[in-house]
C-alpha cells in the first residue's frame, strides 16, 4: 500500500450549486463525500475548499442576479455560509465523519503568526487524534477587496501550500484544460500533461462562458496551478461530475506515472496533470512569494536585482540598490520588488514586478535610507539591527532581467 497522500479538493459555486434549478446538487455533493470517505480508508488526509456561500445565500433570499454591492454580498455569504456547512455536516455525519469550518481572509496570511496559526490548525484537524476533514472558504463577510483571495482557485493553492500537500483537484465543467472552448470550437483539444506553465498559456485560449454563480474560470485555474506547482504539488484539472475520479487518480498516482511517461495520455480517467516542479520551493520562500498580501513595493536598480540573481545573495538587499518606495508598510510586510522597464526617449518610465520580500524596515525607513551606503544609512536613522532592507527577497521564477 502507498504511503498516505494530503490531497486538496477545490469547489466551485457551479460544481455545488445547479444553474437551472438553482439548488444544491446533492447527488454530487453525496459524491463527493464518499469519494473522501475512500481516499481517508486509505490512508489518505483531505481537505475541501468550497465555495457557495453567497450563492447559497442567494437561492435562500431568491435573488436570481449576482449582486454588485459589497455589504448585500456579505450578507448574502453570512446566510449562505451556515446552510452550506449544514449541508456538508449532514452528509458527512451519515458515514460518521467530523468535518471543520475553516474561514480564512487574505489578512489572516498575511504575517507570519497568523500564517503558521493557520498551517498549525490545518494540521491539528487532520491530525489522528482530530480526524477531521477541513472545509475551507474565504471569509466573505468580512473580506475587504483589497484583501480578498478574488477566488477559490487561488485560495485552494495557497491551502495546498500551507499543508504540503501531494494533489490538489480543481474541479470544474470539463474533462480538462482544452486549447478553445470545446462547447464551441468543434476543433479544440484537450492537454493530457502540463509540464510548462507558458507553454500551456500559449497553447490555450482560457475564455469561458462561467455560471451566474462563480467568480473563477480556466485563467483563475492556470494561476492556481502555477502557484501549486511552485510549491511541489501535483494539480488536476477534471469534471466535477464524476468526483469518484479523484480517488483513482491518487490511487494510480498518476503525477509519478507521468515523470516516468511525460507524453502519457490521460483519458481514463480523463484530466488535465499540472507536474510540480522537482525542485520544491522551500516553504518560507513559497509563503513570501505566493502566500503573503503585499503591502508597497521597492523598486530596485538593476545591479541590485543581478545581485539577488546570485544564488550567493542569500536574498539581502542593501539601501543602495533601493531607488523607489511605494506605499506604506510596517516592518516584517511582505513587499513587491520592481525594476524600471527599458523605455524610449520621450516614454514615461514603467515598472514589473520582479519577486516579493519582507522588509526590515518601514516604508518611511526605507525612503529616508533608499540609495545610500550603508555607513550613511546608520548617520540617518541611527542605530540598526541589520544593515539589509531586506534580507528575505525570493525573485519571481518568471522574472527576467530587462534586456
Amino acid at each position: 500500500m502507498q504511503q498516505g497522500k494530503t490531497v486538496v479538493i477545490k469547489l466551485g459555486t457551479s460544481s455545488i450549486l445547479s444553474d437551472v434549478s438553482l439548488e444544491p446538487k446533492i447527488r454530487i455533493m453525496a459524491s463527493i463525500v464518499e469519494t473522501v470517505s475512500q481516499l481517508r480508508l486509505r490512508g489518505h488526509r483531505v481537505v475541501l475548499v468550497c465555495s457557495g456561500a453567497i450563492g447559497v445565500g442567494r437561492v435562500r433570499m431568491g435573488i436570481k442576479e449576482r449582486p454588485q454591492e459589497l455589504s448585500v454580498r456579505q450578507a448574502l455569504a453570512a446566510l449562505g455560509q451556515l446552510r452550506l456547512m449544514t449541508l456538508w455536516e449532514n452528509l458527512f455525519g451519515m458515514l460518521g465523519i467530523h468535518i471543520a469550518q475553516v474561514l480564512l481572509t487574505r489578512a489572516d496570511l498575511a504575517d507570519s503568526p497568523r500564517y503558521v496559526n493557520a498551517r498549525a490548525t490545518l494540521e491539528t484537524l487532520l491530525s489522528d487524534k482530530f480526524n477531521a476533514v477541513p472545509i475551507v472558504n474565504e471569509n466573505d463577510t468580512v473580506s475587504v477587496f483589497e484583501m480578498r483571495f478574488g477566488d477559490n482557485d487561488s485560495l485552494s493553492a495557497i491551502t495546498a501550500g500551507i499543508i504540503d500537500a501531494d494533489y490538489l483537484f480543481l474541479c470544474t465543467d470539463v474533462d480538462g484544460l482544452y486549447t478553445d472552448n470545446p462547447r464551441v470550437n468543434p476543433d479544440a483539444f484537450k492537454l493530457d500533461v502540463i509540464q510548462n506553465m507558458d507553454e500551456a498559456r500559449r497553447l490555450t485560449c482560457v475564455k469561458t462562458m462561467g455560471s451566474s454563480f462563480g467568480t473563477g474560470g480556466m485563467q483563475t485555474k492556470l494561476v492556481a496551478a502555477e502557484l501549486a506547482t511552485a510549491a511541489g504539488i501535483a494539480t488536476v484539472i477534471l469534471n466535477g461530475e464524476h468526483p469518484e475520479n479523484m480517488a483513482h487518480i491518487v490511487e494510480q498516482d498518476i503525477a509519478t506515472q507521468a515523470f516516468r511517461t511525460p507524453h502519457m495520455q490521460l483519458r481514463d480517467p480523463p484530466c488535465t496533470l499540472f507536474l510540480p516542479h522537482q525542485q520544491r520551493m522551500p516553504a518560507h520562500k513559497w509563503r513570501i512569494l505566493h502566500a503573503m498580501h503585499p503591502s508597497g513595493a521597492l523598486i530596485i536598480d538593476q545591479g541590485a536585482y543581478e545581485r539577488l540573481s546570485r544564488k550567493e545573495s542569500g536574498g539581502r538587499l542593501l539601501p543602495v540598490g533601493v531607488i523607489g518606495v511605494e506605499g506604506n508598510f510596517d516592518r516584517l510586510q511582505a513587499v513587491r520588488l520592481k525594476i524600471y522597464k527599458p523605455s524610449l526617449p520621450g516614454e514615461p518610465p514603467e515598472t514589473v514586478e520582479v519577486g516579493r520580500a519582507l522588509t526590515n524596515y518601514t516604508s518611511i525607513e526605507c525612503e529616508r535610507i533608499k540609495g545610500l551606503q550603508s555607513a550613511q544609512a546608520v548617520e540617518v536613522i541611527g542605530a540598526v539591527d541589520t544593515m539589509y532592507i531586506t534580507d528575505q527577497a525570493v525573485l519571481s521564477l518568471r522574472a527576467a532581467a530587462p534586456t
